[in-house]
């Protein structure tokens, strides 16, 4: 926009360009206008072209704007926010904008940059490829012409420039380059010296006068150096003074526009301050009433919950005092919550926040320590006639139960105490060292023969005690410990009920959630819709002036709704409070128990953030199961401890089997009993009873494997008569009963004992040994029955056993160790006959110990059963040897007699007849002994001996079955021989096969 020519530039605009500065930094022009106050912005107008936003206050942003009804504060010239001589003037522009007072400053009179119109488009040089194209040629010819014909006014401007340039250069180029350099400083010495030097000045006093015309000239010649850059900067602000001309130009076109628009601000202000006192000022009254009363209504109901918040200290002291943790603290937690939210701020309840964290933490030590007396109380007390539980009270009038136990362990998951039942262990412990030390006082208390003040300790009074005595004291150990673990079970059921209900609420709580989440992602979805939905309703509906007053409604409307919601949860919160505090009230009296637990019920509800998640129950579920069992180990080792301070001395070694037994039964009955109380297998006092069962086995064997040698070392292996016990007992194992029976009391009409022992049908003579070896090993039977627990080492014992009798009977026998040992003269056929029938019987019974035995072993233990193949092999070659034993004593002496033998007469011979009298006696020795079948057997093979050795004596001789008269006698020999052996008893159909003595001929 051009500038008018004549117009001057003002004076404060020159003085700034020479370096003049006012103190405010704006020219006065601009300082203060016709009416006051500078506008924050200038409206657009078509002659300015722009949006000359000039900006010399505080700018606002469009959220803070100016109002257009009141009146702003005065404009002063402290509000300028930039100083236009410094901007007119900016160092780091290389030269002045010419659109400074035109261009978009924007709100903050900062150079912004300003975004390209939508609705233009790009414009790039292809756009003008086509007019470059066709005016190409001749721009080259017009560049030709100008070349060849210069304008003459151009000619001359340039010319009488470069004049001036030249001028200006060469005056210049007089001037030293010492005094153009950018480091020039007469401070330095060097440079003073070359600009001063001082030799004119240190001459002697006789150049005086030429020093001086020296020293003018010097002066002269500097002050012509400064008038040539005088000069020269003159030149410059003259080539210069046209800018300033321009600049007042468009400075006092924009204060007259900037006028014009403050007279248009102040009638529009007027108008809308009218508007507002007509339409404006009632109806704001009136929305300011409705807010002072809502005010008003949410102040009151801060100050009832503030009311209700100062109560809450009394109010859980008087919660403590009943033991109502799980009220307290949810009191507690809402009020910390309360004070969180609604009256977060509030001077007076400052300290208050800090004071419920201690009081939290002080119920948190009173129910650790509540509990921990709680649980010493509970175990400590007696444990007859009392209830399991401790102070369980059943209200008679309502379903529920108030209990002290459930209110601790409440509270005490409500707070995350997660570890109170290591407590509860803590005490158990205690309790059980205290039941053992209880039982062997009143024990000692009726035993007058124990002097409590010489025997202190309570090992060495039990062990000064009498099996009797001790074995009754540990069957009352066996029963207060019962008692004990009932207990300690129902305490743990009530914890582990309460532990369920926490568990369950939680359940209960998450699918609250999850069906509140779902709710709420419904009501998203159609909330927009809805809200369109009620918009388009009061479009319909509404007869107001505008439609958007309508929709203002509805977004009222909702909004009030919200307020509502915070208004009843601030309610609800109070209405929490003011609950706990009758809870509190109630609690004095009886019938406050249904509502302590709905209240608890309710705590859960609320306090779901504080209860332990599923994850912490479950394994708190699993704690107490845990305790249970380890309440189980620990009446175990105590019971152990019992049994171990008894037998430190060996007297459980030395008890008979009658008293092992009972005490093994009261053990494994009171194992049986935790088991089935506790649902697990404690093995301490089944393994202190395996330990002692495996020294009374070894105790028990040694002096039964001891008796047995000694009646070995004693038998005379002479039939004894079986006494009628025996038999019974023999007959008893046949019934299959494998014990040993009640010992009978004699009387007069007694049975008489018999010389065989009737078994099956079969006789088996028997020497007294073998009798005792029977009930011997149905002792260990016995043991077995009532000790399950010892069957693999007595079976072991019992193997050692009859492997002992078959080697010492063996040695005695067939060994003839008892000429030594009992005195006997020689050992007989009788004698040999008789070993081998008690072997036998015992080989009979050794299948049936098999079987007994195999009842009682485990089917991984079934490896130990081959003993009994091992000794059933041992048996039966003994018995072998014994058979053989009695064929070589014939052998022997048919090999001595038959060596005499001579075919002659008489017939029969002496020789036949002295074996006939030998196989006589023998089967007179053992026909009584042994059955037809063996002695059959043992005859065939006496037979064949004979026969074997006869043949050979008569190849020796020379007779052969020829028919001749040698060959008669010994037919005849030999048909006396037959005779007698076929008269003994059993033989008569013996197969002698005497043919086979001759001889076949080949």
């Amino acid at each position: 926009m051009p500038w008018p020519p004549a117009t001057a530039p003002p004076q404060c605009l020159v003085e700034a360009e020479m370096g003049s500065i006012t103190r405010s930094g704006i020219p006065p022009p601009l300082a203060a206008g016709p009416s006051g106050p500078c506008p924050t912005s200038v409206p657009r107008s078509p002659p300015v072209g722009t949006a000359a936003v000039f900006t010399l206050c505080e700018g606002r942003g469009l959220c803070d704007g100016p109002s257009v009804v009141a009146e702003h504060d005065r404009w002063t010239v402290y509000s300028s926010k930039v100083n236009l001589p410094a901007a007119l003037n900016d160092p780091r522009l290389a030269k002045r904008e010419s659109d400074f007072f035109t261009k978009t400053w924007g709100l903050d009179f900062a150079e912004t940059e300003v975004m390209p119109s939508f609705y233009l488009p790009n414009i790039t040089r292809e756009h003008f490829a086509p007019y470059l194209q066709e005016t190409a040629q001749r721009e080259r010819i017009h560049e030709r012409c100008k070349t060849i014909c210069p304008n003459k006014d151009d000619v001359d401007a340039v010319s009488s420039i470069t004049t001036n340039h030249d001028k200006s250069r060469a005056e210049l180029e007089q001037v030293p380059k010492i005094f153009m350099k950018p480091e020039f400083a007469l401070e330095d010495p060097a440079t003073f010296n070359a600009v001063l030097p001082w030799s004119h000045f240190n001459s002697a006093g006789g150049k005086s006068s030429r020093d001086g015309a020296s020293s003018k000239l010097l002066q002269e010649k500097l002050s012509h150096y400064l008038d040539v850059v005088e000069v020269s900067i003159a030149r410059q602000i003259s080539l210069r003074s046209e800018a300033f001309f321009h600049a007042m130009s468009s400075q006092h076109e924009l204060q007259d526009r900037l006028q014009e628009t403050q007279r248009a601000v102040a009638v529009l202000r007027g108008r809308t301050a009218a508007i507002d006192r007509v339409m404006c000022q009632g109806p704001l009254q009136a929305v300011r009433t409705a807010l002072t009363r809502n005010n008003c209504v949410k102040l009151h109901n801060k100050m009832k919950l503030m009311a209700a918040v100062h109560q809450t200290q009394p109010t859980v002291q008087l919660l403590l005092s009943t033991s109502e943790f799980v009220g307290a603290l949810e009191l507690i937690s809402t009020t910390k919550e309360v004070l969180q939210q609604e009256l977060q701020g509030i001077h007076s309840f400052r300290h208050l926040g800090s004071q419920l964290c201690e009081l939290e933490k002080l119920i948190d030590k009173m129910m650790v320590e509540d509990f921990s007396m709680y649980a010493r109380s509970d175990l400590n007390r007696s444990l007859k006639d009392e209830p399991q539980v401790l102070e369980k009270v059943h209200n008679p009038d309502t379903a529920s139960q108030k209990e002290r136990l459930e209110s601790l362990v409440f509270g005490l998951l409500r707070q995350r105490k997660l570890d109170f039942l290591d407590i509860y262990s803590d005490e158990m412990i205690l309790a059980a060292k205290a039941i053992v030390t209880q039982c062997v006082a009143e024990s000692v208390l009726h035993i007058e023969e124990i002097d409590t003040e010489v025997v202190t300790k309570l090992a060495d009074q039990m062990r000064v005690m009498t099996f009797p005595q001790w074995f009754e004291l540990l069957k009352n150990v066996f029963e207060s410990f019962l008692l004990f673990l009932q207990r300690i079970k129902a305490t743990l059921n009530v914890i582990k009920n309460v532990v369920l209900e926490v568990l369950a609420s939680n359940q209960k709580n998450r699918l609250l959630e999850e069906a509140g989440a779902r709710a709420l992602d419904a009501e998203a979805s159609h909330g927009p819709s809805v809200l369109q939905g009620e918009a388009e309703l009061a479009y319909l509906t509404h007869e107001g002036l505008f439609i958007s007053d309508a929709l203002n409604e509805a977004q009222q409307q909702q909004q009030q709704q919200q307020q509502q919601q915070v208004q009843d949860q601030s309610s609800v919160m109070g209405s929490r409070i003011q609950q706990s505090r009758a809870e509190a009230a109630s609690s004095d009296s009886t019938c406050g128990t249904s509502e302590t637990s709905f209240s608890r019920e309710q705590s859960f509800m609320s306090g779901e953030n504080m209860m332990p998640s599923e994850l912490e129950l479950n394994r708190v579920i699993n704690n107490i199961q845990e305790l249970l069992y380890s309440a189980s180990d620990v009446s175990h080792d105590r019971c152990v401890k019992v049994l171990t301070a008894r037998a430190k001395d060996g007297s459980l070694e030395r008890l008979s089997s009658a008293e092992f037994v009972c005490l093994s039964q009261a053990v494994e009955g009171f194992v049986r009993d935790t088991e089935e109380l506790c649902g697990r297998r404690s093995v301490s006092l089944r393994g202190a009873l395996q330990s002692q069962a495996n020294r009374f086995v070894h105790r028990f064997h040694e002096e039964r494997k001891t008796k047995l040698s000694l009646l070995l070392d004693n038998e005379r292996w002479k039939q004894a008569e079986v006494p009628a016990e025996f038999q019974d007992l023999v007959n008893s194992i046949a019934d299959g009963r494998i014990s040993l029976p009640e010992r009978k009391i004699p009387g007069p009409e007694d049975r008489k004992p018999t010389d065989f022992l009737l078994i099956n049908g079969q006789k088996y003579a028997v020497v007294g040994t073998v009798l005792l070896l029977i009930r011997i090993f149905l002792e260990y039977c016995q043991c077995v029955n009532d000790i399950p627990s010892i069957a693999t080492d007595m079976l072991t014992r019992l193997s050692d056993l009859l492997k002992h009798f078959n080697s010492r009977s063996c040695q005695l026998v067939l060994g003839a160790g008892a000429l030594q040992v009992v005195g006997l003269k020689t050992i007989t056929t009788k004698n040999l006959a008789l070993a081998s029938r008690c072997l036998q019987l015992v080989v009979h019974y050794i299948p049936v110990i098999r079987a007994h035995f195999e009842a009682k072993l485990q089917p991984k233990q079934f490896s130990v059963l081959r003993h009994f193949d091992h000794i059933t092999k041992d048996y039966n070659d003994h018995i072998a040897e014994i058979s053989a034993k009695l064929v070589a004593i014939m052998d022997s002496l048919f090999e001595k007699v038959l060596s005499k033998y001579e075919v002659k007469a008489p017939m029969p011979s002496p020789c036949f007849r002295n074996v006939c009298k030998q196989m006589a006696k023998m089967h007179e020795a053992i026909s009584e002994l042994l059955p037809e079948e063996q002695t059959q057997m043992l005859f065939l093979r006496i037979n064949a001996g004979f026969k074997m050795h006869l043949k050979r004596q008569l190849a020796r001789l020379g007779v052969v079955n020829d028919g001749g008269p040698q060959n008669g006698l010994v037919v005849v020999d030999v048909a006396f021989y037959t005779e007698n052996i076929q008269a003994l008893r059993s033989l008569e159909r013996l197969d002698l096969n005497m043919a086979e003595i001759w001889e076949q001929k080949r």
